[in-house]
């Protein structure tokens, strides 16, 4: 399992499917044998640096803990943090990663996002 470091990685899985939850965004795509990689993005929007770190340290554990025997193989996993993801409870987070990861080894996204005018 490797880390995803550049930002073409992270353009392109946001072409894959995209599945909301409400303490993050999951996108996965098939990245040609590459085996099983994740990323994790936290905007400024979020809160502080502080706070942003948290949430990854908290993300990152999550994908450690998860992503080796649920993740999709030959997969990029990216986590996109969300408002209310930084104070959601750890084991509710886990819960909606794996429901998450079931729905993308379905192949079910959610509906593309309205553009904005």
């Amino acid at each position: 399992m490797s880390v995803l470091t550049r930002r073409a990685d992270f353009l392109a899985a946001n072409r894959g499917l995209r599945i909301a939850r409400p303490g993050f965004v999951l996108l996965a795509r098939p990245n040609e044998g590459q085996g099983l990689r994740y990323g994790i993005t936290v905007t400024k929007k979020i809160g502080n640096a502080v706070v942003r770190n948290r949430m990854k340290r908290r993300f990152r554990a999550l994908l450690r803990e998860m992503l080796p025997a649920a993740g999709l193989p030959d997969h990029d996993h990216v986590l996109i943090g969300r408002e209310g993801g930084v104070e959601r409870d750890f084991g509710l987070l886990r819960e909606e990663l794996t429901a998450a990861l079931t729905r993308a080894a379905q192949g079910k996204g959610d509906p593309p996002p309205r553009k904005r005018r």
